[in-house]
């Protein structure tokens, strides 16, 4: 026990002193290592199999197509299509903003890149309309976080991986999820809207236009269709399907849209670079997390909150309050890694399903990414905007709101996670 608090008083103070995560955890790793004397030899072994799993090359692969279709058009043209459906409405550049990033989500398996993608386009649009500035990028970055919800998505691809849960499962479960909170998002930015005066001058709906956005834009919708439906039916696995959506990315930017070039194609491998050199954590963080059970910590938290409570709503709330605190400083990659090994036994000890835990997890890790003084969708949408962070993070409030009331609506509900899963595939055994 002296030791456990030992390692947690060092691990705080790296973080407290802005070492990077990575290094904190790996070095407070290392210090574990060393007082229970086992070969250091144990961090090499786990680098080389963290590394090593096939399904691992589905995240560059995801993350690169869905910058080569961010930058190849596809992008403008889902815009297009969520324009022609919800442009009359109060608020309708804030509708569009979250209908595009819902259908974005299901190209680029990534919050941050959903982000970049549909709000440097919507954010300065929603400026020339009058909407406030910290207003336009709170939207941004809400809706940008449905990245990660939506399949395909990278947190999903890691929590399989760590968990050992199927990765088709975890997909299907988050399209009921995805549409729920993307649901109440819009409802959030209409009531917001339609207080303050904003937007609502687009044309009426009508068959005509959405006839031809949705033609303009069929590349695009079809792009899902091609991935999920590859995955659904049986053709390939989700790492073949990465592999499919990159290829017709080039093709459709290449030869159909014409707007990618080989400049930036160079950009979009740089932006994957960059994005997955995250996987970096990997490596500690899987050596913290075997480092964990050899302490017991999963049965020492079990028996600590059965203690309290055997009620699995009550334990799954405050699961999700420790995520979400975690999240404001916490890498979401680390995050599930170092985590779901120690709250993953308890939930299903109490009867929770895997799967359903993962889609809980992600969401809570979306909830991350729009809290400081991380929120990587608050830097991005921040950026964008030319405004502060600061600015962004009370603005995104509201929209935090309704990720939390998605969150509760999921835990009491979790059925709305478990039907398409288990409509295709079984019941989990």
């Amino acid at each position: 026990m002296n030791e456990l608090v030992l390692l947690a008083i060092v691990f705080v103070a790296l973080t407290l002193i802005g070492a990077p995560l990575f290094a904190a955890v790996g070095l407070t790793t290392f210090l574990a290592l060393f007082l229970i004397d086992i070969p250091y030899t144990l961090m090499a072994q786990t680098g080389y199999t963290s590394l090593t799993p096939f399904p691992l090359l589905t995240i560059p692969l995801f993350v690169l197509a869905g910058r080569l279709m961010e930058t190849g058009g596809m992008g403008t043209r889902l815009i297009g299509v969520a324009t022609s459906l919800v442009g009359s409405y109060r608020g309708s550049l804030g509708l569009v903003t979250v209908f595009a990033c819902m259908l974005f989500a299901a190209l680029s398996g990534s919050g941050p890149a959903t982000t970049a993608a549909i709000g440097s386009i919507t954010v300065p649009a929603m400026q020339k309309d009058d909407y406030p500035t910290p207003f336009a990028a709170a939207i941004a970055a809400a809706a940008g976080a449905l990245g990660s919800l939506i399949p395909p998505s990278n947190l999903m691809i890691i929590y399989g991986l760590v968990s050992e849960t199927s990765i088709p499962r975890l997909f299907l479960a988050g399209f009921i999820p995805g549409v729920i909170v993307t649901a109440l998002l819009m409802v959030t930015v209409y009531l917001i809207a339609r207080r303050h005066d904003y937007g609502g001058g687009g044309e009426a709906f009508s068959w005509g236009p959405a006839r031809r956005a949705a033609w303009d834009g069929k590349w695009a919708i079809g792009a899902p269709l091609l991935i999920l439906g590859g995955i659904y039916s049986g053709a390939f696995t989700p790492t073949e399907a990465a592999s499919v959506a990159v290829f017709y990315a080039l093709f459709v930017g290449v030869v159909v849209h014409r707007e990618l070039t080989v400049r930036k194609v160079i950009e979009a491998l740089r932006f994957t670079a960059l994005m997955t050199g995250l996987l970096i954590l990997l490596t500690p963080t899987l050596a913290f997390g075997q480092l964990s059970a050899f302490y017991d910590v999963p049965a020492a938290v079990e028996a600590l909150i059965t203690s309290f409570t055997t009620n699995v709503y009550v334990v799954l709330i405050l699961i999700a309050i420790f995520y979400i605190i975690i999240g404001t400083f916490m890498e979401s990659l680390a995050q599930i890694i170092l985590f779901t090994a120690v709250f993953l036994p308890l939930v299903t000890s109490l009867g929770v399903d895997p799967v359903a835990f993962g889609i809980l997890t992600v969401i809570t890790c979306e909830i991350g990414f729009l809290t400081p003084p991380l929120g990587g969708n608050l830097n991005v949408a921040a950026r964008i905007s030319g405004i502060s962070i600061e600015a962004v993070s009370v603005a995104v409030l509201p929209f935090i709101l309704a990720y939390c009331l998605g969150l509760l609506i999921l835990i009491f509900i979790p059925e709305l996670s478990l039907w398409l899963p288990n409509l295709f595939y079984g019941p989990a055994r």
